[in-house]
């Protein structure tokens, strides 16, 4: 096994969090690698993403917004509402002063972007790497993977899980909501005018993004129903989203093909270890229903690297190092996750109690400005954002 380089960071897993820590880190002077099991940095998703205003100013900072930019749509509104029940809350950018609430773009847009800033990032690309151990230890650990059929390795003082989490099997606790999420693009009959929805029902949350000038649908379903509705023809598709939605926006004129993803909340037993940290989705993936999941992952990134740059590189992987990490996103990732699983919980029923007293909430927080302002902040900008 050639075992000949040694960086300070390796970043396993070049998807969009690994992406944007290598060009946060741009400029450091640190030796970088970035391990990606596919033999180029893209990726062909059909998943829209929602990207909050505080992303997009990370994005600026990293010189990849204005390579996104043409292929993002703004958020201006954000209806928050529950189907045959009382109760609404209204979100605008224009009450909180910024240009929009948030976006809305394709994953594979995304990653083009941030791809394109890899090349100047400075860092080693490794691609075509299946990573098949981890062995962080504290001062140096090690990777290995194979490459074109040959077995290798690289030692760093700091690994960074940024792949999901695939490289440690069982290293995970996973919740299963017993739903998929079925998404495509639909046309309406009203334009959508830069509003969004989060409309929820008593089988679960449905949201409408707007994308270009259609809306994303992420439409949430129980799984024993996923196989109908992926197999219904785009009349009776269509019929159905009606009846779960509403009229809102006119009626449903057309659907794109159909995708399903499996909702789960997945996280990591241990964040951090003597030389290892996980990120993204490695340390959290999170039920698309409050669209916190690249968000609270990007913010990782972003927050290891500020990280780094406070301490020298012979500190990586130590319990200083590690400990100052865990304190910037404590309680940004644990807010987090905890908002979206009481949202699935409290929301995705019918009983008559709860939804009067959901009603009644919604209801409070569009009369009284400041809890609404709180609020969008904290979606903007994360849990930790006053």
């Amino acid at each position: 096994m050639g075992m000949n380089e040694t960086f300070d960071i390796a970043i396993v897993g070049g998807g969009p969090v690994g992406a944007a820590l290598a060009i946060a880190l741009k400029d450091s002077g640190l030796a970088v690698a970035v391990l990606e099991a596919r033999t180029e940095f893209a990726a062909r998703d059909p998943r829209a993403l929602a990207l909050s205003q505080g992303t997009r100013l990370i994005l600026e900072r990293l010189g990849v917004w204005d390579a996104l930019a043409p292929h993002a749509t703004a958020i201006e509104t954000i209806h928050v509402s529950q189907r045959g029940r009382i109760g609404r809350a209204v979100l605008e950018a224009k009450e909180l002063g910024v240009p929009a609430l948030g976006y809305t773009a394709e994953y594979g847009d995304l990653y083009q972007a941030l791809a394109t800033g890899l090349p100047d990032a400075g860092a080693s690309l490794i691609t075509g790497a299946r990573v098949t151990a981890v062995r962080p230890a504290s001062g140096s650990g090690l990777v290995e993977f194979e490459q074109a059929g040959m077995a290798r390795g690289l030692s760093a003082r700091l690994i960074v899980l940024a792949d999901g989490g695939k490289s440690l099997p069982g290293a995970v606790k996973v919740k299963d909501y017993g739903q998929s999420a079925i998404i495509c693009t639909v046309q309406t009959e009203v334009a959508h005018g830069h509003r969004a929805y989060e409309r929820f029902t008593p089988a679960g949350p449905m949201a409408l993004l707007p994308l270009g000038d259609d809306y994303a649908l992420v439409w949430t379903t129980a799984n024993d129903l996923v196989e109908t509705r992926m197999g219904w023809d785009q009349a009776t598709f269509l019929e159905a989203l009606q009846a779960s939605f509403g009229d809102r926006q006119g009626r449903f004129l057309a659907a794109g093909p159909r995708s399903l993803f499996p909702l789960r909340l997945v996280t990591a037993r241990e964040v951090v270890e003597p030389g290892l940290v996980r990120i993204g989705n490695a340390a959290q993936t999170l039920h698309p229903v409050a669209g916190q999941g690249f968000n609270l992952g990007l913010r990782d990134a972003w927050w290891l690297a500020e990280t780094a740059m406070d301490y020298p590189c012979e500190a990586y992987g130590g319990a200083e190092f590690l400990a100052a990490y865990c304190k910037h996103r404590r309680r940004d990732v644990g807010g987090g996750i905890a908002m979206t699983d009481i949202l699935v919980e409290v929301f995705a029923n019918d009983l008559p109690l709860l939804s009067q007293a959901r009603g009644l909430a919604l209801s409070a927080m569009d009369m009284l400005p400041p809890i609404k302002q709180a609020f969008a902040r904290k979606m903007m900008f994360g849990v930790q954002a006053w």
